[in-house]
């Protein structure tokens, strides 16, 4: 490991210590994948938290070919894991001047480890690892405010652009549900803003796990009993400001209700 990739990777673990906002990428943008998950797995190692899941994200189309990928994956922490009740509104932090965004996804529970050595996972296997279907909201965010628009190797840089996960309801008969399709619809301040359906046809949240036990047994953290995995937006990507509340409605499991909060210095918020 560099020095620069050292370097990179402490610089984003102060600022959101210190909820703070970071004006630019703080050194060279990495080039691949590669070099943005080695800055990603050093600042796991100085986050003093437990990792107790996974996010996953899509690659812009016009960045694959050039990536190599078309997904993208960081942390969840254990300290920025929320359970939503129904009819309680949940309050996560987000970085003033920085990036913050909700996304309601399907998100599964591992139920058993993922044997260290396999290295390569199909949707029909993956789906052994599976021991329940959730619906939650990834609440995305980032110090840094530009962090989608330099691309997906900056994303991966910071987390993965995570910074929490509100869990909601276990979907009984979660293989019926997802075949059907897991619909849902965002609303910020009472208005919608994006509506849409998850499935297990190809390309949908299974595939999206088979690439995560893949990418994760390739970087020596095999996924493991419990983890909670968010497998991709559903309705988009939708940016939240602080004070903002946001319902995320899905059929026949409810809505999850949330507020976004100003980050406080111990990476925690304050309503």
């Amino acid at each position: 490991m560099t020095t620069a990739t050292r370097d990179i990777a402490g610089s984003f673990v102060a600022a959101r210590q210190a909820a703070r906002a970071l004006p630019d990428f703080p050194g060279e943008t990495p080039q691949g994948l590669a070099e943005s998950y080695k800055i990603q797995d050093a600042a796991i190692e100085m986050w003093p938290d437990e990792v107790v899941g996974w996010k996953i994200g899509r690659v812009p189309a016009p960045q694959v070919a050039a990536l190599g990928e078309d997904r993208v994956a960081g942390p969840v922490f254990s300290h920025n894991l929320w359970i939503a009740r129904s009819g309680e509104e949940v309050a996560f932090p987000v970085f003033e001047n920085g990036f913050a965004a909700v996304e309601g996804e399907v998100v599964f529970r591992i139920g058993a480890d993922a044997p260290a050595n396999k290295t390569e996972w199909s949707r029909d296997e993956v789906i052994g690892l599976i021991g329940a279907m959730h619906v939650g909201v990834e609440t995305a965010g980032s110090p840094l405010a530009t962090i989608n628009d330099l691309g997906s190797t900056v994303v991966a840089s910071d987390f993965g652009n995570n910074f929490g996960l509100i869990l909601g309801p276990e979907a009984p008969d979660w293989r019926a549900k997802l075949e059907a399709g897991v619909s849902c619809e965002t609303f910020i301040e009472g208005q919608s803003v994006g509506a849409g359906s998850a499935n297990a046809a190809a390309d949908g949240p299974i595939d999206a796990l088979a690439f995560l036990a893949s990418h994760l047994a390739k970087r020596g953290k095999p996924l493991k009993a419990g983890q909670y995995i968010t497998t991709g937006a559903i309705t988009g990507v939708h940016d939240i400001r602080i004070g903002q509340h946001s319902r995320v409605s899905f059929n026949g499991a409810g809505d999850i209700l949330c507020m976004a909060v100003k980050a406080v210095a111990n990476g925690r918020s304050v309503a």
